[in-house]
């Protein structure tokens, strides 16, 4: 699942690449699940992708605007928090919406409503963001701003934040471990442990963006540049 804002074909090229790794590592069916904010994105991606391999066309799953209904009511938010999370991000321009979901948040359960906003904030667009920021500061919530989200729970988010972090690095290690081999890269023994060793998983994932499409280690582990 990708959340794409605008087209891009080179992202849409990536795409069948993107599937065929996880296919082969999942070893099961596999869908490209893409998320789109506005419809002329949604139009772009929902085009089938041909590639260079016989037969292999990549047909993605496309939700857009017009897929996603416009919650007005706190109810609905509340039965279908997930969905009314899309709204914000499709429809969050329209002031009805966000304080639909605003009301639909204080009545939820307390430790879940804080999430929800995250996920919302994460995926708005600037004029949603800051009608969301508007209409929660004039409640006695604490998550209204960047700030008081960065803090607000934090003593109980740590620890599991920590193993997330550490659980996603883990699986990105066994994604590029799988990748090299798929395509046929042949590593050192140093190369193999500066992968199993690192902890670093958006580098991790940078080099396993490069080995989906490279053809030598040294494509994929290029050379820090040195700092200025």
């Amino acid at each position: 699942m990708e959340i794409q804002q605008e087209k891009s074909e080179s992202k849409r090229k990536q795409l069948p690449r993107y599937a065929a790794a996880l296919w082969l590592f999942l070893q099961c069916p596999v869908s490209v699940l893409i998320v789109c904010p506005t419809q002329k994105a949604a139009d772009e991606y929902a085009r089938p992708i041909p590639t260079t391999l016989p037969g292999y066309v990549l047909q993605s799953v496309v939700v857009g605007p017009n897929d996603i209904p416009v919650l007005t009511d706190a109810e609905a938010v509340i039965a279908d928090p997930q969905l009314a999370v899309m709204g914000i991000m499709a429809h969050g321009a329209r002031r009805r919406v966000v304080e639909a979901f605003v009301a639909g948040l204080q009545k939820m359960d307390a430790q879940a409503a804080p999430r929800y906003y995250e996920y919302a904030y994460r995926t708005a667009a600037p004029l949603a963001r800051r009608l969301l920021e508007e209409i929660m500061s004039s409640t006695s919530w604490p998550v209204y701003s960047p700030f008081a989200r960065e803090h607000y729970g934090r003593g109980q988010e740590d620890g599991r934040k920590e193993g997330r972090n550490e659980g996603r690095t883990e699986e990105a290690v066994r994604m590029l471990l799988l990748a090299l081999e798929v395509r046929g890269i042949m590593i050192s023994d140093e190369i193999r442990n500066r992968i199993t060793t690192c902890t670093d998983c958006e580098q991790i994932e940078t080099w396993l963006r490069r080995a989906l499409t490279a053809d030598r280690a040294d494509d994929v582990f290029l050379p820090e540049e040195p700092s200025l």
